[in-house]
């Protein structure tokens, strides 16, 4: 009587809190403690509680590691038989599930679900502490660790600790040296998909991020919000000694180590160390005798190209740094940093022997000459 009823439509029973309604009693009580929250099975290894018998059955393979069933075209195994019908499309390309906004297909009615949502907008998951909505609950758990402070993922390497496990996995290419990404144009190789989507602009000469300010392009979104704190005035990145503030924090970890003395760049050939990498590649040339930076003028040749810039305001007469107490110009800028110790009154730079300061390097060093002389 009861099979029956499922064939006629008939749902006998209804639930008093929400009026749902189902053919089988039992069905219907175990709805009752979705409202009720009572959970009567519980897993005597963890003590995880569940709402049916066969969600515990099912729980239980996590510890015993049984897994039953199999599928029998690769003999991967699964410890639910839904799991093992999924897979098996990806066997047989059947994609059932499909979309009809868009008409896109999916292996899976749980993933079409959550593609829908962006076409609904639907968010239902919100964060109790600061109510940001999300479309999928896995975001919001992995969300809420923001503030719970909760890391999971542990490196078996050197400990550091994750957020997410895709952060670990990246990080562990760090370790094993592995870089799965490949440039198909230069075979620039990468341990993240973004670094070579963002190389690859190099070889196009796409630059899809704009400032609305000036119209400088980009070609990764944290060049430019690093850019845009040139036009706002905002430096969150702040020195604890001296409370210089920078508007991108590799350069503050590049100006601590003028406090801590750190040279993590070392020449291999002479053993000089740098604070910056860019400095050693540009000491390296010193050996190489490499200039690959030459004036179009008069031909002489460099091994930075900022030198060159420089060289060729001797030719054009340009001197774009003015200073902004007495208008007077200049054709670089460390030119203008140093004359407007002048001004200021400033000289950082001190005799050992006999404490002169002088406001220029160059005037300390022949200084210096006097006492050797």
């Amino acid at each position: 009587m009861r099979h029956e009823s499922s064939h006629v439509g008939v749902r006998p029973h209804c639930c008093d809190v929400c009026s749902k309604t189902f053919t089988l009693k039992r069905t219907l009580v175990t709805h009752k403690r979705l409202h009720s929250g009572e959970r009567p099975y519980s897993c005597d290894v963890c003590h995880k509680t569940f709402t049916q018998k066969n969600y515990l059955i099912k729980h239980i393979r996590s510890h015993s590691g049984e897994r039953p069933y199999c599928c029998e075209v690769c003999n991967k195994t699964f410890t639910q038989t839904s799991h093992l019908i999924k897979h098996k499309r990806s066997h047989s390309g059947e994609r059932p599930y499909f979309c009809d906004v868009c008409n896109k297909t999916y292996r899976q009615q749980d993933t079409l679900i959550k593609h829908k949502r962006l076409h609904s907008g639907e968010r239902p998951y919100c964060c109790d502490v600061c109510n940001k909505a999300f479309s999928e609950k896995s975001t919001l758990v992995t969300h809420k660790r923001l503030h719970s402070g909760e890391r999971p993922y542990c490196c078996d390497v050197c400990s550091k600790r994750f957020t997410y496990t895709s952060s670990l996995i990246t990080h562990k290419r760090l370790h094993n040296g592995e870089r799965p990404f490949c440039c198909d144009v230069c075979s620039k190789t990468f341990t993240h998909r973004s670094g070579l989507i963002t190389h690859k602009r190099l070889h196009s000469g796409e630059r899809p991020f704009c400032c609305d300010v000036c119209s400088k392009t980009f070609t990764n979104k944290s060049n430019l919000i690093t850019h845009k704190r040139l036009h706002s005035g905002v430096r969150p990145y702040c020195c604890d000694v001296c409370n210089k503030a920078f508007t991108a924090k590799a350069v503050l970890i590049t100006h601590t180590r003028l406090h801590s003395g750190e040279c993590p760049y070392c020449c291999d050939v002479c053993g000089k160390t740098f604070t910056h990498k860019s400095s050693l590649i540009r000491h390296k040339r010193s050996h190489s005798v490499e200039r690959q930076y030459c004036c179009d003028v008069c031909n002489k040749t460099y091994t930075h190209k900022g030198n060159l810039v420089t060289h060729k305001r001797s030719h054009s007469g340009e001197r774009p740094y003015c200073c902004d107490v007495c208008n007077k110009m200049f054709k670089n800028k460390g030119n203008l940093t140093t004359h407007k110790l002048s001004h200021e009154g400033e000289r950082p730079y001190f005799c050992d022997v006999c404490n002169n300061t002088f406001t220029h390097k160059g005037y300390l060093i022949r200084h210096k000459r006097s006492h050797i002389d």
